[in-house]
């Protein structure tokens, strides 16, 4: 029977886009040939009929994901995005305009699409040190029980995750506004079943029935001496405790300078096990979105041979593996271009990050010192350089023009929240009349355009 003109089913709505960072193209899925090679074909509602089918409730996704990158020769090829069949036609056209003239709004309504594959993208020896990956970086929180092996009890399918959802007491959880629900629904549980720390704040509340108290923190699993899994609570610091000693070791001021200026200390120094008095050589960053300090063992440090297309001679790599940056140059970014960075192994991230030091990203962050993480971007929506001032200056603005998942338009209020850095989004006004900036202006608009046609009716008669 002919399928070609049947809609997908509500519960098969989703489809996988495949971006080729080769050949600059956008296609569908339609699965793996037998020798594990990506097939696509046009990103056309024709082609419907031969799109893999995403079912929104099952594993589909992941298992084809761990499919493809355990056989995939050249796995940086493809990115992978999961849109609806109604967004189909929208974005393919959105894609391709990015592809020809690339922005940043675009970028960023895209990357809402986007599927983070870095877990089932890991090389043979990013493999290897999987464990070493999975090591809490607060030395206080590394326990005996956390050295076991890899390998679960159940199947070969578990043999990633250190900690299991029955072990994890979420009654007490949900006093703290922590339920298994809200963390499936911003895909962060998995990660922390693995042994990491959420990738992004995540709202924690406690109401004691006199008292009410809330705030944003990272979250981790960890057991305790008990052997029993507890949720770690992360909470955002105004600024990096540098002025005690951390583990043993005291900062210095040229510490102190590298840590508030690059996140990373820049240097191997000896920290001390406060259980065994075991000095361990490590190295140390703030995390970025708490201001908490950060330590990883220097066994951990694992560097590539190759970044960005240059090939790191031993004496490079020496220089990385000592937490000291290196300056490279001649690299090539995803788009292609050749740009210049500044390299530093992080201890939070567990990887090489990039350290921009040109003009153009010293301007940049002096914008964003003075308006704040404010981003530029929210929701589908870019903001002007005014209303962004209004945000930093406390204003609540009304802004018309967000764009759902669906591409659909919706409007609603934003305020900087000056306690996390956060700009908060609310569909009714949380302050006051005056403070409704943007709104007066859309209301005048509505008015007039209501008022318009009765005027003209009062002419006819």
């Amino acid at each position: 029977m002919s399928e070609t003109n049947q809609e997908l089913p509500e519960q098969f709505s989703d489809i996988l886009l495949t971006l080729d960072q080769k050949k600059k193209e956008i296609r569908a899925v339609k699965g793996l040939d037998k020798d594990g090679n990506l097939e696509t074909t046009e990103a056309k509602r024709a082609h419907q009929n031969e799109f893999l089918k995403i079912d929104k409730h099952g594993d589909l996704l992941s298992n084809f994901l761990s499919n493809y990158f355990r056989q995939a020769k050249d796995p940086t090829r493809f990115r992978f995005f999961k849109v609806s069949i109604k967004q189909l036609a929208q974005l393919t056209k959105a894609f391709n305009e990015y592809l020809k003239k690339p922005t940043k709004p675009m970028s960023g309504m895209l990357q809402k699409y986007e599927i983070d594959t870095t877990k089932f993208n890991l090389k043979k020896e990013e493999k290897m040190t999987t464990k070493a990956k999975q090591q809490d970086v607060e030395y206080e929180e590394v326990r005996p029980q956390q050295k076991e092996s890899k390998k679960t009890k159940n199947t070969n399918e578990q043999s990633d995750y250190r900690y299991q959802e029955k072990d994890i007491d979420w009654t007490t959880l949900s006093n703290f506004g922590i339920t298994k629900e809200k963390l499936e629904k911003r895909n962060l549980l998995q990660g922390l079943l693995k042994g990491y720390k959420t990738n992004e704040l995540v709202p924690v509340s406690l109401n004691l029935g006199t008292a009410f108290s809330r705030l944003d923190a990272r979250l981790s699993l960890q057991k305790n001496e008990e052997g029993k899994v507890t949720m770690a609570i992360h909470g955002i610091r105004r600024k990096p405790m540098l002025n005690y000693p951390f583990f043993g070791h005291e900062f210095s001021d040229a510490d102190k300078k590298n840590l508030l200026q690059t996140g990373n200390m820049g240097r191997v120094v000896d920290l001390e096990n406060t259980k065994t008095g075991e000095m361990i050589p490590s190295i140390i960053s703030v995390d970025k979105l708490t201001n908490e300090l950060v330590a990883l063992k220097a066994e951990y440090i694992k560097i590539p041979d190759e970044i960005k297309g240059v090939a790191l001679s031993e004496k490079q790599k020496q220089c990385l593996l000592e937490g000291k940056s290196l300056h490279l140059e001649k690299m090539i970014s995803t788009k292609g271009t050749v740009f210049n960075a500044t390299l530093q192994f992080n201890a939070d991230k567990r990887y090489v990050e990039f350290i921009f030091d040109t003009p153009a990203q010293k301007k940049v962050q002096k914008q964003r010192e003075t308006l704040g993480e404010i981003p530029k971007v929210i929701r589908g929506k870019a903001l002007t350089d005014p209303e962004r001032e209004n945000l930093k200056n406390g204003k609540t603005i009304y802004i018309d023009g967000f764009l759902s998942k669906e591409g659909k338009s919706y409007t609603g209020y934003l305020n900087y929240n000056s306690n996390n850095g956060k700009v908060d989004f609310s569909f009714k006004n949380p302050n006051t009349q005056e403070d409704k900036v943007g709104q007066e202006t859309s209301k005048k608009k509505s008015q007039k355009a209501e008022e318009t046609p009765k005027k003209s009716k009062g002419i006819k008669r």
